[in-house]
C-alpha cells in the first residue's frame, strides 16, 4: 500500500474515531441533560398532602409559612436548645437589593429555600449557603403603589407539587416552576382596576385550589376571597365578604343574610371593605378554608352604614368549603366595627383539651385585644379573654359570642392624641406578625401591642407568653416600643426566637422568658423566624427589613433609621461567626436653601391639602424617615419635580407616577407647599445657635 493511501486511511480512521467520540459525548450529554432535567423536575418543591400531614416526622423541613398545616410556628428540632444557643452565630446572608419591608417567613424543602419580598418578588436559594438559584420579578404596575397604606410588602409564598405560588402587589397571582422560576400561569385577581385593590398576603393551598385575598380596605374596595385551579389558574370560585348594592343581584346566598345587617342606604359606592389581606388557613380533614376579614369602609360606621347594624361580614372569621366556596360558618369579632379592628391576624389550628374534651380549635390573638378560641368545625366560641388592656368592650359573652361594648365606646376621638382614645388603638393588640404555639409548654407566644388611651404613638410592645386554657399571662418581655412587635418562632429545644425593630436577634427560655442569647445584626426585623436542618446542621433564618404599618415613621432606636433599610435574609447556626453589620448612615446634613417662593397663600394652602391626601402616608417630612424628607430636596429635584411626581422619573426608587391622579397645577401647588415648609425649616435652622 502506498504511503499516501496509508495516510488517507489513517486520517479516515482518525476521523471515524473522533466522530465516534463526539457522537458518544453528544449522546452522553443528551442523556445527562435529560437526567438533570428529570432530577430538577423531581427534586424541587415537591410538597403534597401526604408529606404535609407527616411534617412532624420530618422536622428538618419547613413546609408552610408556619411549618405545618396548623401553622403553629413551632419546630420539633432540638439541636439549638437552651444549653447550646449560646454558640449561635452567623451562617450565611443574602441581600434582596430592596429597601422596603420584608414580612415573609421562608419555606424550606429538599434543601431549597423559597420566599418573597417587596411587591411579590420571589426568591429560591440554596438553604445551605444562601446561594441564589433564581429570582422572579413580577414587574408590578408601580402606579398601583399609590394605593399602599402600609408599604409594598408581601407575606410569603406557597409551595406545592413543583410549583411556587406568589402574588404581586398589583393583584396578580402567579404559579412558578419551582426549579427555574419560570411563569407557568398567572391570574388577575382584581375585579375592578379603577379601585384601590392590591395584594400583600400569601396564597394558601386548599385541596385542588390555591386561594388568595386582597388588600385595600383604606380605599374604595369590596372584600372577597378567590380560588384558582392549581394546574391551570382558572377561577374556581369567589366568596364576597360584604353584600354590595342590594339593588343588584347577590353573587352568593349568604349575602342576602348579610345585607339585612347593613343600612340599605349604605355607601355602596365605597365598596364596604371587609378585605381578606392576611390570615388564610386550611383544614384538610374538614375541607374548610378559614379566613379573616378587615375593617369596614369607611372606618366610621355612621358614614359607612348610617342606621348601624352588624355589617356582616366585616371584622369576622369565616369558614367555607374548599371545593365549592360555599359558606360553613362565621364568627364576627367586632359587630359594626368602629375601631379599624381587622380580624386577619394569623390563625393557629391545633387540638386543645377544654372541659375534659379534646377539641379541634382555631386560635387567634386579635386586633380587638381578645384571644379567641373557636371550634373550627362549627365556629362555636369556646374562649375570649383579653390579653392586653381593653376599653372598647367590657367582655365577650360566651353564650351569644358578642362583645359587651363599653359605654361611650363609639364616641371616641379620631385624632392621634385624642383624650378619649379606645384601647386597643387601630394598630391592635396584635397585628399581622405571626405568634407561635408550643405544645410542650402549652403556651402561645404573642408579639403584643399596648397603646390606645395614651395616644397612637406612645404605646408599648411586649413578647407575651399566654396560656390559652387558663387565659392568663405567664411571662412577658418588654420591647423598645409599640412599633416593635416582630413575629415569633418556638422550638422543642425550649426556645422562643424573635428579632427586634432595634436590629437584634434574640433567644428566650420558653418556660420563663429569660434572655439566653442576643445577636446584634444591625437590621430591623419584623418578620417571623423559621428553622430547618440540612446534613445534620440546624439553621435558623429570618428576613430582615423594616416595613408594614407605620413603615415610613422614624424611631431613634430603629436600626433601619440608623443603618438604612437594605433587605436581607440572615441564617444562623451553632458555631457560626459574627453577623456582618450594615454601615451606619452618614450624618444628616443641614437643610439646603430652598428656591424662591412664588406661590400665593391660597396655592400653598391647596398644596398642603393635596400633599396630605396623596403624599403624607410615605413622606412624613422628618429627618430619619424611611421615605425622603422633602424639605431637603436638592436643586435638581426641585427642577425635575413635575417629571418625578407626574411622569415617574424616580419610579425605580419607589416613587410611583401620579399622572391621571394629579394635574400639572396640582403638582405645582404641592411643590409650592413643600417650598414653604422648607423655608420655615431653613429659617429655624439658620436662627439656631451655632455650636
Amino acid at each position: 500500500m502506498r504511503g499516501s493511501q496509508v495516510s488517507a486511511r489513517l486520517k479516515l480512521l482518525s476521523a471515524i474515531v473522533v466522530a465516534g467520540i463526539i457522537l458518544s459525548l453528544c449522546g452522553y450529554n443528551s442523556i445527562n441533560a435529560r437526567a438533570q432535567a428529570k432530577r430538577a423536575e423531581m427534586a424541587y418543591g415537591q410538597i403534597d398532602l401526604k408529606r404535609l400531614l407527616a411534617a412532624d416526622e420530618h422536622p428538618e423541613e419547613w413546609l408552610t409559612a408556619g411549618r405545618d398545616i396548623g401553622k403553629g410556628h413551632y419546630s420539633p428540632l432540638t439541636d439549638i436548645n437552651r444549653k447550646t444557643v449560646a454558640r449561635l452565630g452567623f451562617a450565611w446572608g443574602y441581600d434582596t437589593h430592596t429597601n422596603r419591608g420584608l414580612e415573609a417567613t421562608p419555606i424550606v424543602v429538599d434543601g431549597v429555600m423559597y420566599t418573597s419580598g417587596s411587591g411579590g418578588t420571589a426568591y429560591a436559594l440554596d438553604a445551605r449557603t444562601g446561594r441564589e438559584l433564581w429570582t422572579f420579578d413580577p414587574k408590578n404596575d408601580l402606579s398601583v403603589t399609590r394605593r399602599s397604606c402600609c408599604d409594598i410588602v408581601n407575606r410569603g409564598v406557597a409551595v406545592w407539587k413543583g410549583k411556587v405560588y406568589v402574588a404581586s402587589f398589583d393583584g396578580r397571582l402567579f404559579a412558578l416552576d419551582a426549579a427555574t422560576g419560570t411563569v407557568l400561569w398567572q391570574a388577575d385577581t382584581i375585579i375592578d382596576h379603577k379601585r384601590g385593590y392590591t395584594i400583600t398576603g400569601a396564597p394558601e393551598i386548599a385541596g385542588r385550589v390555591v386561594v388568595i385575598g386582597n388588600a385595600g380596605g383604606e380605599y374604595d374596595t369590596r372584600g372577597y376571597l378567590s380560588a384558582y385551579d392549581l394546574e391551570t389558574g382558572k377561577l374556581a370560585w369567589r366568596f364576597f365578604t360584604v353584600p354590595g348594592d342590594p339593588s343588584k343581584p347577590f353573587e352568593q346566598p349568604e349575602l342576602k343574610m348579610a345585607a339585612k345587617t347593613w343600612d340599605p342606604k349604605s355607601r355602596w359606592d365605597m365598596g364596604g371593605g371587609g378585605m381578606v389581606w392576611d390570615a388564610i388557613s386550611y383544614d384538610p380533614d374538614l375541607n374548610l378554608v378559614y379566613f379573616g376579614t378587615g375593617n369596614g369602609t369607611f372606618f366610621d360606621q355612621s358614614k359607612r352604614s348610617p342606621a348601624g347594624g352588624d355589617n356582616l361580614f366585616i371584622a369576622s372569621i369565616i369558614a367555607v368549603n374548599a371545593d365549592t366556596g360555599r359558606f360553613a360558618w362565621y364568627y364576627q369579632e367586632a359587630p359594626g366595627d368602629q375601631w379599624d379592628y381587622d380580624a386577619v391576624q394569623p390563625f393557629i389550628l391545633t387540638d386543645l383539651k377544654i372541659g375534659g374534651k379534646i377539641r379541634k380549635v382555631l386560635m387567634q390573638a386579635s386586633k380587638t385585644g381578645f384571644f379567641y378560641v373557636l371550634d373550627r368545625k362549627t365556629g362555636q366560641l369556646l374562649s375570649a379573654e383579653n390579653f392586653v388592656p381593653v376599653t372598647w368592650a367590657d367582655r365577650v359573652d360566651l353564650k351569644t359570642g358578642r362583645p359587651v361594648e363599653a359605654p361611650g365606646a363609639r364616641a371616641y376621638k379620631t385624632g392621634f392624641n385624642g383624650s378619649n382614645y379606645i384601647s386597643p388603638s387601630p394598630v391592635g393588640g396584635h397585628n399581622w406578625n405571626p405568634m407561635a404555639y408550643d405544645p410542650k409548654t402549652g403556651l402561645v407566644y404573642i408579639p403584643v401591642i399596648e397603646n390606645g388611651q395614651t395616644g397612637l404613638f406612645s404605646g408599648k410592645g411586649f413578647l407575651r407568653a399566654w396560656d390559652p386554657i387558663r387565659s392568663k399571662v405567664v411571662w412577658e418581655v418588654p420591647m423598645a416600643g409599640y412599633w416593635d412587635h416582630p413575629g415569633v418562632l418556638a422550638t422543642a429545644g425550649g426556645l422562643v426566637l424573635q428579632g427586634t425593630g432595634t436590629g437584634h436577634f434574640r433567644a428566650y427560655d420558653a418556660e420563663t422568658g429569660k434572655l439566653l442569647k442576643d445577636i446584634d445584626v444591625g437590621t430591623s426585623i419584623i418578620a417571623a423566624p423559621m428553622t430547618y436542618s440540612l446534613d445534620g446542621v440546624q439553621y435558623v433564618a429570618v428576613m430582615a427589613a423594616f416595613g408594614g404599618g407605620g413603615w415610613s415613621y422614624s424611631f431613634p432606636e430603629n436600626a433601619a433609621y440608623q443603618r438604612g433599610n437594605e433587605g436581607r435574609i440572615i441564617a444562623f447556626k451553632l458555631g457560626g461567626g459574627p453577623t456582618p453589620m450594615p454601615p451606619l448612615l452618614p450624618p444628616i446634613g443641614p437643610i439646603p436653601q430652598p428656591p424662591e417662593q412664588t406661590g400665593t397663600p391660597d396655592t400653598i394652602k391647596r398644596g398642603a391639602t393635596l400633599f396630605n391626601a396623596n403624599c403624607a402616608s410615605c413622606h412624613v417630612n422628618e429627618a430619619g424617615s424611611l421615605a425622603p424628607d422633602l424639605r431637603r430636596m436638592r436643586s435638581e429635584i426641585h427642577e425635575g419635580f413635575r417629571e418625578i411626581v407626574l411622569g415617574g422619573a424616580m419610579v425605580n426608587g419607589g416613587m410611583p407616577p401620579f399622572e391621571g391622579v394629579l394635574s400639572t397645577e396640582d403638582a405645582d401647588a404641592i411643590h409650592e407647599y413643600l417650598i414653604s415648609i422648607a423655608w420655615n425649616a431653613y429659617k429655624q435652622q439658620q436662627a439656631a445657635p451655632k455650636n
